[in-house]
């Protein structure tokens, strides 16, 4: 059936993001908020608003009652998850199906097979794709974590089973930060997630992040070329771009083949990465997780090869067929996309909500800036620090560089610290320009260079 009415069970930017592609298609849209986010401007954007609880996100974008209770008030036809909160969880996109609704994303047999990281390398292995050396299922016993580990090798990496955003991961060199690591993460995955559940693999010490970007309508998938995101604060990203620049032909014709081979082995509906480790000494790739959602930085791909994400998951999960072919998936040009957060990188990042007294968003062609923010808005403590994303498209990768320093020279959010001035120096950083970077690079250059770029602005200002 295809869909009139749908549902975001999500916040912020993704929100916005969802009802401005849901109506160019004609769709009807619903958004449920927190008491917090009432003055939200996907809650101004949507055709009707729906408040679900408290600022709490247990409460609210994580009460998957509070939030079918709406859907099935308002008479939708769908829910599109976004990513974070319920995007990945595979009770809610039954309890949707199970209500005779329409999740949009993939079904919840695959959620729940890909979703759990160590199910996922599982597949991955079955479909021919190479791993990271680690454990091939979760390790509970602290015991048996020290034999793997010292059968693999230090540095290694503690990750959540059922993980996701950074959470739940720790880095162990040596034996005592293992022992020491291992309690924790499997504490902060039961909090971030529910599940305790951890997996251990092997640090590749000079990687970089490559990640494709599939689509799928339950009998055919596609992919829509790579990402590289290899610029990460705590395992976060920071900075995404596309085309890998750096990634030989014949390593992209690999990785991509393996992502839709991926893909094709679950019978994938909707959008979705296949995430990577490049190893460029070795030139070997190792397969990561899959996440089963849109992504943050899913415009990136939309920049370089035109294609609307959004709108094509929204009508495959109708029933409709792809409406591209792989032949059509072509790249043109350069992008980069920079997140900008309400943190300050001179303090810390310590975050900092608060009242937006101005703002000035840069334009032109090739440049975009996806965000919840508005002039009067008061930016909530209770979430994600994401503000936006300014995505900058050119020709080449020199030209998308220089128009992004301009851009970010040109947007300013008044009233609240911002990530905004990290950027600045990232664009005009020597090793970045070179496409010189690796997962392990920024934090030693926030350390290290950073102060000394903020200091020389202040002395120039």
């Amino acid at each position: 059936m295809s869909i009139s009415s749908l549902l975001i069970a999500n916040r912020g930017e993704i929100a916005v993001r969802i009802i401005r592609a849901a109506k160019a298609m004609g769709i009807r849209t619903v958004q449920v908020h927190s008491s917090a986010d009432r003055d939200m401007l996907a809650v101004k954007l949507a055709d009707q608003a729906v408040e679900i609880g408290p600022p709490s996100a247990a409460k609210s974008y994580l009460n998957i009652d509070a939030v079918m209770k709406a859907a099935l008030e308002t008479g939708v036809d769908a829910v599109h998850p976004g990513y974070g909160f319920l995007s990945e969880n595979a009770a809610f996109a039954k309890a949707v199906t199970d209500a005779g609704l329409i999740f949009i994303g993939p079904d919840h047999a695959a959620i729940s097979l890909l979703g759990d990281k160590v199910e996922a390398r599982k597949v991955a292995m079955k479909a021919g794709v190479p791993t990271v050396p680690g454990s091939n299922g979760r390790v509970d016993d602290l015991d048996l974590a020290r034999s793997l580990v010292a059968e693999i090798g230090f540095p290694v990496m503690i990750k959540a089973a059922a993980g996701g955003g950074g959470r739940g991961i720790r880095i162990a060199e040596n034996m005592e930060e293992f022992e020491r690591h291992f309690p924790q993460a499997s504490t902060e995955a039961l909090a971030a997630f529910g599940d305790g559940g951890l997996y251990i693999e092997k640090v590749i010490t000079r990687a970089r992040h490559v990640e494709v970007q599939i689509l799928g309508d339950g009998t055919n998938a596609i992919h829509c070329f790579e990402r590289e995101c290899s610029l990460q604060r705590r395992r976060q990203k920071v900075w995404e771009e596309g085309p890998s620049v750096t990634l030989p032909a014949d390593a992209r014709k690999s990785l991509v083949e393996s992502a839709v081979a991926l893909a094709k082995s679950v019978n994938y509906r909707g959008a979705g990465t296949v995430e990577y480790l490049y190893d460029e000494q070795s030139g070997a790739f190792y397969f990561i997780e899959v996440n089963t959602r849109i992504q943050v930085e899913h415009p990136v791909t939309e920049m370089i090869t035109g294609i609307d994400l959004v709108q094509e998951m929204i009508r495959v999960a109708g029933g409709a067929s792809l409406s591209i072919t792989q032949d059509d998936v072509k790249v043109r040009g350069h992008a980069i996309e920079c997140r900008i957060n309400a943190e300050d990188p001179t303090r810390g990042f310590l975050p900092g909500p608060g009242l937006i007294t101005s703002l000035t968003i840069p334009e032109g062609d090739g440049i975009r800036f996806d965000t919840m923010l508005y002039e009067g808005y008061t930016v909530p403590p209770f979430y994600d620090s994401l503000l936006g994303k300014l995505i900058v498209w050119a020709d080449s990768r020199e030209a998308c560089l220089l128009k992004l320093a301009d851009a970010l020279d040109g947007l300013t959010i008044g009233g609240i610290a911002t990530t905004i001035p990290l950027h600045q120096a990232l664009v005009r950083d020597a090793s970045v320009k070179a496409a010189d970077v690796h997962t392990r690079f920024l934090e030693p250059w926030l350390e290290s260079v950073f102060p000394t770029v903020v200091a020389s602005r202040k002395e120039s200002a």
